[in-house]
């Protein structure tokens, strides 16, 4: 009977823990956030509790698996709305190269050691960082590089040119975006009335292409 419980219990769960990861999105694994993450194995945890103990009552491992659920859904909600709170749940890209120098700065702050570096270089393809124009260090962990030889020589800001930067992220203008351009808010604004664009709390994404050309997308625009 104690067997027949276990294996019942751990038929419920599978399609309970499928429904939960349905509820709170889709996300490669590797792209999971820090709170993801840890939601993820706290309800791991749980259920092994609840398969390993058939004398627990189920309700005892559903009721706290619901307020986990609950929880990772009230804080994507209140990522989608604030970046601040984004940032402090997903974190933000880490230029760790720049131009073929390493930010040994950058890299203590993330935590992040050479041998680490070297091995998601090789990943990469990448035998010596003399080669590297960028590598960013994205929330998920994962190294992007971009090789010198990738770079349009003709363009002096090979930074904006190869990775089009943000300006506008749900109608907020991202200043550390436009400092490292070397450009100012009040030139955005200037740029942006040129291409009819007066309201910024209107735009859901802004970036600025190497030609010079805005790409921009607009609130609860229809296709």
């Amino acid at each position: 009977m104690e067997y027949s419980t276990m294996i019942l219990r751990t038929l419920v769960l599978y399609f309970v823990i499928i429904l939960v990861f349905r509820i709170m999105g889709k996300r490669e694994i590797g792209q999971l956030s820090v709170l993801d993450f840890v939601i993820s194995i706290m309800i791991a945890e749980l259920a092994v509790m609840s398969i390993e103990d058939p004398s627990t009552p189920m309700i005892s491992t559903f009721i706290p698996i619901s307020v986990l659920v609950i929880i990772q859904l009230i804080m994507a909600l209140v990522s989608l709305k604030s970046e601040k709170i984004r940032e402090i749940v997903d974190g933000k890209p880490t230029v760790l190269i720049e131009k073929g120098k390493i930010d040994e700065h950058e890299m203590k702050k993330q935590r992040y050691n050479f041998d680490d570096l070297l091995v998601q270089l090789r990943e990469n393809n990448i035998s010596s960082v003399s080669d590297v124009e960028f590598a960013i260090l994205e929330p998920t962990g994962k190294l992007s590089v971009i090789k010198k030889d990738q770079q349009d020589t003709g363009d002096e800001d090979s930074f904006s040119s190869l990775l089009p930067l943000p300006l506008i992220l749900d109608g907020k203008i991202q200043g550390e975006h436009l400092e490292r351009l070397g450009k100012t808010e009040l030139w955005l604004r200037q740029e942006l009335r040129k291409v009819g664009q007066r309201n910024l709390k209107e735009i859901s994404f802004c970036s600025l292409h190497k030609n010079g050309n805005f790409f921009i997308d607009m609130k609860n625009e229809k296709k």
